[in-house]
């Protein structure tokens, strides 16, 4: 629903002489008489899910989040929050990029793995939850990596924002590479390393090469420096200098739920992570595409 409908929209309910900020009452008056059509849906779906978003951006902004179009490469314990943040703030184009399946060990931190979504294809999962939020919401699911047999597949130059929620070392260079490369008006945040972290308040946001203390940004300098490859332009990461030792061994595991435990073991190391911070990572990055959206508005 753009502006002129919504303002028409809410005109219309005004009639039936309910007070501005009655939606549900209003709403629910208007299914129960003979009015109800599409008017109702819409409302539904457009003005009262995002209502509370739309008091604080303006019609304006609210309207430059619904047309955003994101991508986000890595549906796990950051990548999973973004999309949430995203979704649930009105932003309805979104692609998600992920090859793994939902792991039981990805029950304590990411977004849509839950001991029902066990074994299903995490981009599914994810999409499955998004739309309950938002039915109207355009999400395509992605089942795929992005690597060098796969990058040319991705048009990036079609969307608004990139976002790099991704594990791999390769992967992560190689997407950074080429989202910096990209005209300026597709914008590029990056999620470096949140795992063996606990405080909140440590989390930061920087211009990558500003970056302290963080073992994966110090990794990715390193390999774009022995590459002799660098990124074509400055961007934004989330971060956080803590740093803390695995203290904890792997849980033995029944034989009826081995099967689920790893999907995908290409990870060198399998580190300690939890849901405060994976969310905090993902939000932070969500929060920073919605507030260039809005800048821009």
């Amino acid at each position: 629903m753009n502006a002129c409908e919504a303002k028409a929209a809410r005109k219309r309910v005004q009639r039936y002489g309910f007070s501005s900020g009655n939606a549900n009452l209003r709403l629910d008056f208007l299914a129960e008489s003979d009015k109800r059509s599409t008017f109702v849906a819409e409302m539904k779906s457009e003005y009262a899910i995002f209502n509370r978003t739309e008091r604080l951006v303006g019609s304006g902004g609210m309207q430059a989040i619904s047309a955003a179009r994101v991508i986000i490469f890595g549906v796990g314990g950051v990548g999973s929050w973004v999309a949430e943040g995203l979704v649930r703030s009105g932003v309805a184009r979104i692609t998600l990029v992920d090859s793994d399946r939902v792991s039981i060990t990805n029950v304590n931190r990411q977004c849509p793995a839950t001991t029902k979504t066990i074994g299903e294809v995490k981009v599914n999962a994810m999409k499955s939850r998004l739309l309950e939020i938002n039915p109207d919401a355009k999400i395509e699911a992605v089942e795929g990596v992005y690597d060098s047999t796969t990058c040319d597949t991705f048009n990036l130059e079609s969307y608004d924002y990139v976002i790099d929620a991704i594990d791999s070392l390769e992967c992560k260079a190689l997407l950074i590479l080429k989202a910096t490369s990209l005209p300026r008006s597709v914008k590029f945040f990056s999620s470096m390393g949140a795992a063996l972290k606990m405080d909140p308040t440590k989390i930061r946001v920087a211009e990558f090469w500003q970056v302290e203390g963080c073992p994966l940004a110090r990794a990715l300098r390193q390999r774009f420096k022995r590459n002799h490859l660098f990124p074509a332009r400055k961007f934004q990461v989330v971060y956080s200098p803590e740093v803390l030792p695995n203290r904890g061994n792997v849980i033995p595991v029944e034989d009826d739920v081995r099967q689920h435990v790893d999907w995908n073991a290409r990870k060198a190391q399998v580190n300690g992570t939890v849901a405060h911070i994976t969310a905090i990572f993902g939000f932070t990055l969500a929060g920073l595409v919605l507030q260039d959206i809005c800048a821009g508005s």
